[in-house]
């Protein structure tokens, strides 16, 4: 039986839950490169603070590849591809500040909700209720990821 043809708005939500998909990695492993290299006063607190949440960002990449695999579509499969699509880039400098580190986390953070927000209406677009309703979730959560950040250069 041959896949049912996605329509342009099909096709649009799921390049944009690819590209979520790609930022949740990006995210995910500057998150964890950030909790192996964090040091100073606040050591402890940011290593388990960055442990925490590198989890729970990994834990939304595999709900993101099963919503495109729920819409007929292949993920993206390699590293290169997941690096090509993500909006997040990499940090490279295991020599930053604990500060440092909690403003680019920040920042990428707010960048993952806009690309939440862009993939709930592509959703809302293409008629998929479930993934709208997934990205409410995945809103919140980035969202209090901001919030403790922010709250640590307050």
């Amino acid at each position: 039986m041959a896949p049912t043809p996605r329509t342009n708005a099909q096709a649009a939500l799921v390049d944009s839950l690819n590209a979520l998909l790609a930022d949740s990695f990006a995210l995910y492993v500057k998150t964890k490169n950030f909790h192996w290299h964090v040091r100073g006063p606040q050591f402890r607190d940011l290593h388990l603070l960055f442990d925490e949440q590198a989890a729970e960002i990994f834990a939304l990449s595999d709900l993101i590849a099963e919503r495109v695999r729920k819409n007929g579509a292949a993920t993206l499969t390699s590293l290169a591809a997941l690096d090509g699509k993500s909006r997040i880039k990499g940090q490279d400098d295991s020599s930053l500040s604990a500060e440092a580190m909690i403003s680019e986390l920040l920042a990428d953070n707010r960048t993952y909700i806009e690309g939440i927000r862009q993939t709930k209406a592509a959703a809302g677009d293409a008629g998929d209720n479930a993934t709208e309703g997934l990205a409410y979730d995945w809103t919140d959560q980035a969202e209090q990821r901001v919030w403790f950040l922010s709250q640590l250069l307050a």
